[in-house]
């Protein structure tokens, strides 16, 4: 399956296909075909898994990345020789051309049907103090997807530990969605409708994950922004659902505009090649020159803070709720927004070079992270919709892994995606079967006193949040504990200590928020709608896949056990051996690449701060302490208030300043301005025109060329009246004017030579 991945998304794009054709007609809407296809692609996609452990564990022969990176250098260079001769070398599009790239392996690629295969296996390298372990080198299969100017575009797939871990994640959380929402959506008016998007929604982002080259990266990205629009309009006669899906997509294009720039920067620093594995293995020798890196990495990280919802773009991703919750599990559980993170992952290379990351203690992409984490988990505690809490909790926790690799910390933040995907999803099902009987998601209004009438549910949930707030060995604990630990440890002069206070602050928050929301759901009394219905627990297809996602929650943290524990070190950093890359496309073996050691310290008081944000807001919310109603008597605390109410003006700025003003004032002005200014001066012309020709017509025309024309016809009349008199048939009259004529002729060139 190493070098038939392309099979995997390709499964649901034809099961969309498939029930657009005849869902209706099915006995289940078409449902049974998008799931029948995901489950095909969940086992095929552990089969890619369990084909790459077995790839790591028993390495084959080195060569076979430095060839294809050779390769693709050779082919551009000939390629820029046949366009331009007088181009030069790749040197002038930013790298210094040469073909010994990829330590300086022969330009040859193994030719496989109408593909090429790079599967061969890396060298072994000894890092400081560690035994030597073997380069593993991706799976790359491709085909020529078209040619321009010369260049060769292919299109293909890339296998290593990353994308075989997204294909698990993504097809398991599609999975469990799809089981859930045969009972969720059951009697929705687009059923069907339904079940095709999330097909063409999960092929989407499988398609992403698989992508072999940046310009591949941007087709599935774009594909998951199209699905993720209708599936959040789902409900489209709702205006507020519209709104949500045309707030998503739009804000979305903004972070677009940096993507395109980003992936045109470096295929022509690279020498004209979206080859992904070229560009990271480029960037990681020196072969592109710094400063193309930092503005490639500062226009990418424009779309991953649009993608991934940091801030200052994140505004799109609560609005997001309004589609069905089972979506909303599927995009912020393993697909959409994690898409910008999985792409900084993808091309590390560029960022960790063009941001200084192993060097530095500051950098944008550790700084966006680490406001993103406090910024929205302070606005988690004032929503009234249980969704939007875990909205913002998802902002906060994107933010946690932004933050990880900005600090230089690859595995950290790769395995909190991996944690966060199965936890989140657990809660945002877990919300949806909540209202699945009151149709609201309003927790102070509506919920209250729930956790005896649906125990699975609560507990489902109560682990959920336990694997959130890192409670001590749940799968966030493991996790969030590895990103802290490299904000203290990695980077250039004793790591970066801002982010390790916003890590540990953060920590706080999410405990404070979700106990916050715990009470508000499970504890004291039934109210609203909640209240007036026969609240019960709901039926397997819904509890089941809550129980698989709050085992996973519970146990995923032991797959990167730390070293330094209790544990025995062969079950230690198995996530690390496993899924972080190797080999020249990864910075791992630069001087400035470091892995953290297990701090006791660092998860000692992690976990306190994060376990005092408990019991703060155990004692404010359950036992009812503190200085309540301080907001209506203080004025600081109110103006804060206001401040998190209004989401820090960011909606405000976005629809009433920007988008209301293009709607209003600049577009009242630029129609004055039509009016009044363009139209003038068309009219103006035209009017100037008019009377100009007016006069041409009177005075020219009529007075001037009329005249002339009517002058050379009486001219011609009287002449050939004289003319006709000389006709008198006499031959010595005849003779005369010849004679004439000759004399006048003679004297002229007479006169003409003297």
């Amino acid at each position: 399956m190493l070098t038939h991945a392309w099979i995997i998304p390709l499964i649901p794009a034809l099961s969309f296909l498939l029930i657009l054709a005849v869902g209706k007609k099915l006995p289940r809407g078409g449902s049974e075909i998008g799931l029948a296809s995901v489950a095909i692609c969940f086992v095929l996609a552990l089969a890619v898994g369990i084909g790459w452990i077995g790839r790591v564990n028993h390495p084959p022969e080195a060569g076979g990345l430095a060839k294809h990176v050779a390769a693709v250098v050779a082919e551009n260079e000939h390629s820029l020789a046949a366009s331009s001769p007088d181009s030069g070398t790749a040197a002038a599009h930013g790298t210094e051309g040469t073909a010994e790239a990829g330590h300086g392996a022969e330009a040859t690629t193994e030719e496989a049907g109408h593909g090429t295969e790079a599967t061969a296996e890396g060298e072994g390298h000894e890092a400081a103090g560690e035994e030597e372990h073997h380069v593993t080198e991706p799976v790359i299969r491709e085909i020529t997807w078209f040619q321009n100017g010369g260049v060769k575009i292919n299109v293909g797939t890339m296998i290593d530990g990353l994308s075989a871990l997204m294909l698990v994640v993504v097809t398991l959380i599609s999975m469990l969605v799809h089981v859930f929402s045969t009972d969720y959506v059951a009697g929705d008016r687009r059923y069907t409708h339904y079940f095709a998007f999330l097909s063409l929604f999960t092929a989407s982002m499988l398609f992403f994950v698989l992508a072999d080259n940046t310009l591949q990266m941007i087709v599935g990205w774009e594909l998951v922004g199209l699905c993720s629009f209708g599936l959040i309009g789902h409900w489209w006669e709702e205006k507020p659902n519209s709104d949500a899906a045309l707030k998503a997509f739009l804000t979305n294009r903004v972070g677009d505009i940096g993507l395109l720039c980003g992936v045109i920067i470096l295929y022509f620093a690279a020498g004209r090649t979206f080859d992904t594995v070229t560009i990271n293995t480029l960037a990681n020798e020196g072969e592109i020159r710094h400063f193309l890196l930092l503005v490639a990495s500062l226009s990418l990280m424009t779309a991953v803070m649009s993608k991934s919802g940091q801030f200052v773009l994140h505004t799109w991703l609560p609005d997001a709720m309004a589609g069905p919750t089972p979506v909303s599990a599927l995009i912020h559980a393993a697909t959409m927004v994690v898409a910008g993170v999985f792409m900084i992952a993808r091309l590390y290379g560029v960022f960790f070079n063009g941001f200084s990351i192993g060097t530095g203690t500051l950098n944008p992409m550790a700084v966006v992270g680490a406001v993103t984490l406090i910024g929205a988990g302070l606005l988690a505690f004032v929503q009234s919709d249980i969704k939007k809490v875990l909205a913002y909790s998802t902002v906060s926790q994107l933010g946690y892994m932004v933050m990880a690799l900005g600090v230089g910390g690859w595995t950290a933040g790769i395995f909190h995606l991996f944690t966060h995907a199965l936890f989140k999803a657990c809660l945002f099902l877990g919300a949806g079967s909540l209202a699945h009987h009151i149709h609201s998601f309003d927790m102070k209004k509506d919920m209250g006193g729930l956790r005896k009438v649906m125990p699975k549910t609560f507990w489902t949930f109560m682990i959920g949040t336990a694997a959130l707030v890192a409670f001590p060995f749940t799968s966030g604990f493991w996790s969030k504990d590895e990103i802290l630990a490299s904000s203290q440890q990695l980077g250039g002069g004793g790591g970066y200590k801002f982010m390790l206070i916003a890590g540990t602050a953060g920590a706080a928050l999410t405990g404070a928020y979700m106990t916050r929301a715990i009470w508000y759901v499970f504890f004291g009394e039934r109210r609203g709608a909640s209240a007036t219905h026969d609240m019960h627990e709901n039926g397997p297809r819904i509890t089941v896949p809550l129980i698989i996602l709050s085992v996973g929650a519970l146990f995923a943290g032991f797959t990167n056990i730390p070293e330094g524990t209790i544990f025995p070190k062969a079950w230690t950093l198995r996530f690390e051996h496993f899924v972080e890359p190797t080999g020249s496309y990864f910075p791992g073996e630069l001087p400035s690449f470091a892995h953290p050691e297990f701090n006791i310290w660092v998860a000692v008081i992690s976990t306190a701060v994060g376990l005092l944000g408990i019991l703060l807001a155990y004692l404010w919310f359950f036992k009812q302490k503190g200085p309540h109603g301080i907001t209506e008597r203080n004025k600081v605390a109110r103006g804060g208030f206001k401040v998190l109410e209004n989401k820090y003006g960011l909606d405000i700025l976005y629809t009433d300043i920007i988008a209301g003003g293009f709607k209003g004032p600049i577009a009242k002005g630029a129609y004055w301005f039509n009016q009044n200014v363009i139209d003038g001066l068309v009219n103006l012309v035209a009017s100037t025109a008019r009377t100009t020709g007016a006069w041409v017509y009177k005075n020219i025309d009529q007075g001037v060329v009329d005249n002339v024309v009517k002058g050379s016809g009486l001219a011609a009349e009287g002449s050939g009246e004289v003319l006709r008199k000389t006709q008198t048939g006499k031959v010595q009259a005849y003779g005369a004017y010849l004679f004439l004529g000759a004399a006048v002729l003679a004297a002229l060139l007479v006169v003409l030579a003297s």
